[in-house]
C-alpha cells in the first residue's frame, strides 16, 4: 500500500507503507511528510488538506494533530463514506493505467513500487 499527497501546485511524496495503516502510523506520516509538504508548497497557509474518512484518518491522534496544525493549512472535511468526491481517486486511476502500460511486465512487489514511484514523478503539477 502507498500513501500520497498532491496539490494543484506540486506533487508530493509517494510513501510505501510496509504494514497496515493505524492511527499512530498515520500520525507519523502526517508529521513527517504532510507537514513539510504543506509548509513548502503552501507556505502562504492557504493549502487545503483533504482525506477520506478511513479509520486511521479519523483516529483521535490524527484528528488532534490536524487540529493542532490548523494554522499551517486548512483541513477540508469530507462527508463520511464519500470517496467518489475525493480527487485522489481519479489521480490513482491515471497512475494505475500508467503502471499497467509499462514494459516489461512487472514481476515483483519492488518492480511495482518502482513503477508507481516513477509514474508518480512523471505527473505534472496541476
Amino acid at each position: 500500500m502507498v500513501w500520497d499527497v498532491c496539490s494543484w501546485r506540486d506533487m508530493g511524496p509517494l510513501i510505501r507503507l510496509e504494514t497496515s495503516l493505524t492511527g499512530d502510523r498515520y500520525l507519523r506520516i502526517l508529521s513527517d511528510h504532510l507537514h513539510s509538504f504543506m509548509s513548502i508548497v503552501h507556505s502562504d497557509g492557504l493549502g487545503q488538506f483533504q482525506q477520506d474518512n478511513a479509520t486511521p484518518h479519523a483516529s483521535r491522534v490524527a484528528t488532534k494533530w490536524l487540529q493542532e496544525h490548523s494554522s499551517d493549512f486548512i483541513h477540508f472535511h469530507w462527508p463520511p463514506k464519500s470517496p467518489e468526491m475525493n480527487i485522489i481517486e481519479d489521480i490513482r486511476d491515471v497512475l494505475l493505467h500508467a503502471v499497467e502500460k509499462r514494459s516489461p511486465p512487472l514481476r515483483t512487489p519492488m518492480d511495482l513500487l518502482t513503477a508507481l514511484q516513477d509514474s508518480w514523478c512523471e505527473f505534472p503539477p496541476g
